[in-house]
């Protein structure tokens, strides 16, 4: 039996980063007073049509949908800001109080063609501030973006871009513009573009078709159709990232894939692979709660997806490094109450170890506690079992010295001040 196409097992040996970017992103935006919120892998399939839009990829061509046995049609979730959004909704967050800072990780299911950095099964970090329509909600989520890529130690150059998509009034009146000149090259667009141009016309602006892009360049910008208060919204975004000295690009093509944004739309991207160099994006949706059935309550956010992130840090993980663990031996096992002794005072002092299960002789496992590059080895032969002690033998050095089980807490104790 092979795993499904695009899925993958995350193996022991790379867990240990995984828990390192969880810990990472937890410490960091607990600071920030960010709490995290785990919701459902499935949901009801109508939340994500509702939200993430009709004539989206996403919705049309990407999702895992299917009727459960009571003839109800269930998604796997392909993005986390909706699942958030119906929790905050469900669960009457917003009575508890105005603002909540969300944080969640987990694993989101599409229906793409596998290729680096992009899978069936993939998983993303993502946050959400809901309850503030000021532009220092945005520049906090964008700088918290920053901060974590910065603390992962991400050796890759990386850049934001960022662009100003305005409001749903706004952009319609931009749409209605973009198409009707569109419409003179329609037959030079790619065929993609030329599906989206009644549809979904402000995602022909996102195309990496060459011939697309170059008639795109003559075409109107959304920019030139906001209004005052988008302007500022937008200009204040700017100004703070010049004072925290974040690096931006302002990309006026940049419209994200998914109907739910208004206002500010940004990712963060690098060179290091093909197309698939968007490693973080997010934006600021404002109408989706109420869309979704709730309040009027504006909100902001972004995802990181980790299988991309781990690519650019792959030369940071160094999967041969494990704990230096104690190595227990055991010649008998059918006398061995000692262990169970010894494992509670290990436990008790969180001391990782590691009992030979093997039934070998000793000699062969301590050769296996040498290939496992422990420090030390607990050797327990008849001898030590009958004096209810432990013979302690350091395998760098080869010093090897036994004492009673009553002292190990003692020999600990020493150990620790050394």
């Amino acid at each position: 039996m092979q795993p499904l196409r695009g899925t993958k097992d995350i193996l022991p040996k790379e867990i240990q980063e995984w828990q390192r970017i969880y810990n990472i992103a937890n410490n960091i935006l607990s600071i920030h007073n960010y709490k995290e919120i785990r919701t459902p892998i499935i949901e009801n399939t109508e939340l994500f049509t509702r939200s993430i839009g009709n004539f989206t990829d996403i919705v049309n061509k990407e999702m895992y949908s299917f009727n459960d046995q009571g003839n109800r049609n269930l998604t796997l979730r392909p993005e986390g800001t909706a699942s958030i959004a119906r929790a905050f909704i469900t669960n009457k967050l917003y009575i508890q109080k105005s603002i909540n800072r969300l944080w969640y990780l987990g694993p989101m299911f599409r229906y793409e063609r596998p290729q680096k950095g992009r899978q069936r099964q993939f998983h993303q970090l993502g946050i959400e501030c809901i309850g503030s329509k000021m532009p220092i909600a945005d520049i906090e989520v964008i700088k918290l973006a920053n901060d974590i890529l910065k603390e992962i130690e991400c050796k890759e150059k990386y850049l934001l871009e960022i662009n100003s998509i305005g409001n749903l009034e706004e952009r319609e009146i931009y749409k209605v513009n973009l198409v009707e000149y569109l419409k003179k090259y329609e037959s030079e667009l790619d065929t993609d573009s030329k599906n989206r141009i009644n549809n979904n016309a402000l995602r022909i602006l996102d195309s990496k078709h060459l011939r697309t892009k170059e008639i795109l360049q003559e075409a109107p910008k959304l920019r030139s159709y906001l209004n005052k208060n988008s302007i500022e919204h937008f200009e204040t975004i700017c100004e703070h990232l010049d004072y925290l000295n974040i690096q931006y690009t302002i990309n006026d093509y940049l419209v994200r894939g998914l109907d739910y944004y208004n206002y500010t739309a940004f990712e963060i991207k690098t060179k290091n692979f093909n197309q698939q160099n968007t490693i973080c994006g997010g934006g600021r949706y404002d109408n989706l709660i109420q869309q979704l059935g709730g309040p009027q309550i504006p909100a902001v956010g972004w995802a990181i997806g980790l299988e991309r992130l781990f690519i650019l840090i792959q030369d940071k993980i160094n999967h041969t490094i494990e704990k230096q663990k104690i190595y227990i031996t055991v010649q008998n096992f059918n006398k061995f109450n000692i262990i169970w002794d010894i494992i509670n005072i290990l436990q008790e002092y969180h001391l990782e170890f590691e009992l030979d299960l093997s039934h070998q002789n000793l000699t062969k496992q301590i050769k296996r506690a040498n290939q496992l590059k422990s420090k030390i080895c607990f050797i327990l032969g008849e001898d030590e079992i009958n004096n209810n002690s432990i013979a302690i033998k350091w395998l760098q050095t080869g010093t090897q010295q036994t004492i009673k089980l009553s002292c190990l807490r003692k020999y600990i104790e020493y150990l620790k001040k050394i």
